[in-house]
């Protein structure tokens, strides 16, 4: 058995309090076999990853009982089974990175901003095989990236994080863990930042590497799609217990406890669709909403383009120029939910950057409510930034760290003036983490304190409290478990009702643009290659691109 994990229990301190995540599970992971772990967000499972290659601070945490035993490969060939838990620091050390590997959730805050990607490679890659020369080393790094699809390996191995999307950051955590082609890999959500295309691609590359090498996997996630495609053996967790565990076969489709129940009816392609009264393809179950007002779009976008410059030589000069969006025609009408999907690095976040002029456009216009925005000056668009707000992909990078949530919620609202009194406005913070289901106690808390499916509500707290009129939400659902985000799914429906709200959804959860959206647009390399109906487009695409990313979706039914 390459992992056997008995009566785990990790209890975390917090003040005088004593916070038991993880009270006491079990289970087994062979050679070569895939153990998926899903549960709402908070119920332990990153938890359980963390315990069991010891990366918890020792002062904040305590295992009362339990063992993790691990089939432990030393460099001469010899085995020996160790537990993890009694283990000394510096065996330790040689285990991590080499024998158990582990893919971070947040690939931003898990990646050093002032390293090239490629020397993070290196480091891990001579820190367990100091033989390697620099040269190799480079080359296997180079390797790596290739092997997840980054574009251009060769060059982009001297990039830093920063230039990244969000789904290429994360590609490199994946490299990073395969680099050195480890016994155990822990997966922590490792797709949840990847396009459809690039998200079957790492999953068809893990289970060659498993397959070619008998690498067993902790695979964590909330995607059922991926459980479906991905696990042998899956165990549903919550509060910190083990409610069910069985062969996949079992759990998914035949499950006895309730809470497994609860969460396979929460995922979208189980939900009634919703579609605005005015959005065709509502179907017999469409459930209607407020009316869409097509001939009165709250933002269209002409001949929009946002290029980057290159620059080379001593001089620095520009040699060419990114076209991350290279001439994009959008009409987004008055209560339209329309979502935006593609591959990472498309052009799908910027574009929904610069329809908020938080990057500047090279060309073309933006008209809010008609007004052209693009050449309002700064102080000219503080009246429409309340209006007009966004939920970030990365939860944990746009969160000041240093703000509690209180300050994080109420000084957007003391900028523009809203609430005549700090009470008033705590007050209003309050009612907003109520809707996004979280406890007013936690306005007292920095994030983190907090997982990431609860520093994502947080983010959409922060953009709600405003009471825009029209929001982009970039991959807002990515880190939030099934049952949350069909709660925060139902809210941005309610609001949208409530409010003729207006919404531009960066996804690539084709089950959630299904469920959500009433009109797709796909975009490719810049451009927008295909939009419509969502019904329309789902059911038949016309272009080769945007069939291509529908066959890639991982179903749970077929």
């Amino acid at each position: 058995m390459l992992l056997t994990v008995k009566n785990l229990k990790t209890y975390l301190n917090s003040g005088t309090e004593v916070v038991r995540a993880v009270d006491g599970i079990s289970f087994n992971i062979e050679k070569g076999e895939t153990f998926c772990l899903v549960g709402e967000s908070g119920s332990g499972k990153s938890i359980t990853a963390l315990s069991i290659i010891q990366l918890i601070p020792k002062e904040i945490c305590q295992h009362p009982d339990g063992q993790v035993w691990f089939d432990y490969r030393h460099n001469d060939g010899t085995q020996e089974q160790v537990n993890m838990l009694d283990l000394a620091d510096h065996p330790q050390r040689d285990i991590r990175g080499a024998r158990i590997a582990m893919i971070f959730q947040e690939p931003m805050t898990s990646l050093n901003p002032v390293y090239t990607i490629g020397d993070q490679i290196i480091e891990a890659l001579q820190l367990h095989w100091p033989e390697l020369d620099d040269d190799s080393a480079r080359q296997r790094a180079i390797d790596a990236l290739a092997q997840v699809q980054i574009p251009d390996p060769e060059q982009r191995v001297d990039e830093y994080p920063h230039r990244l999307s969000g789904g290429q950051r994360q590609r490199v955590m994946i490299a990073m863990a395969m680099a050195c082609e480890p016994d155990l890999l822990i997966a922590d959500e490792p797709t949840t930042a990847l396009d459809v295309t690039v998200q079957a691609e790492i999953l068809r590359l893990m289970k060659e590497l498993q397959e070619r090498r008998g690498m067993g996997i902790l695979f964590i996630t909330h995607d059922f799609g991926v459980v479906a495609k991905m696990a042998h053996k899956v165990a549903v967790m919550r509060n910190g217990l083990i409610v069910e565990a069985g062969s996949l076969q079992q759990v998914l489709q035949q499950p006895k406890h309730d809470y497994t129940k609860e969460l396979l009816a929460a995922l979208p392609e189980n939900m009634i669709r919703v579609r605005a009264e005015g959005g065709e393809g509502g179907g017999e179950k469409g459930k209607y909403t407020r009316a869409i007002v097509e001939n009165n779009p709250v933002l269209v976008a002409k001949g929009l383009k946002v290029h980057f410059p290159i620059k080379k030589g001593v001089w620095a000069r520009t040699a060419s120029y990114v076209k991350a969006v290279d001439d994009i025609d959008l009409t987004i009408n008055d209560g339209e939910i329309v979502a935006l999907v593609g591959e990472s690095g498309c052009g799908k976040t910027t574009l929904g950057r610069a329809l908020l002029r938080l990057v500047e456009p090279t060309d073309g216009e933006i008209y809010f409510t008609g007004t052209n925005i693009v050449p309002l000056k700064r102080r000219e668009m503080k009246p429409f930034r309340t209006k007009m707000q966004m939920i970030f992909q990365d939860p944990m990078s746009s969160l000041n760290p240093r703000l509690n949530i209180a300050t994080t919620l109420t000084e957007p609202m003391a900028v523009h003036g809203i609430g005549s009194s700090q009470e008033e406005r705590l007050d209003l913070a309050r009612q907003m983490l109520l809707r996004v289901q979280l406890s007013d106690a936690h306005l007292w808390r920095y994030p983190h304190e907090f997982s990431g499916g609860q520093r994502q509500r947080i983010g959409i707290a922060r953009a709600l409290v405003l009471n825009p009129k029209f929001i982009v939400c970039d991959e807002v659902t990515s880190a939030l478990d099934v049952s949350v985000q069909s709660e925060i799914l139902q809210m941005l429906l309610d609001l949208r009702a409530e409010r003729q709200l207006s919404l531009l959804f960066i996804t690539h959860d084709i089950g959630v643009v299904e469920y959500v959206s009433d009109r797709m647009v796909v975009m490719n390399e810049g451009k927008i290659v295909e939009q419509g109906l969502t019904d329309d487009i789902c059911h038949s695409p016309q272009e080769a691109y945007t069939q291509k990313l529908l066959a890639a979706v991982p179903r749970l039914y077929g």
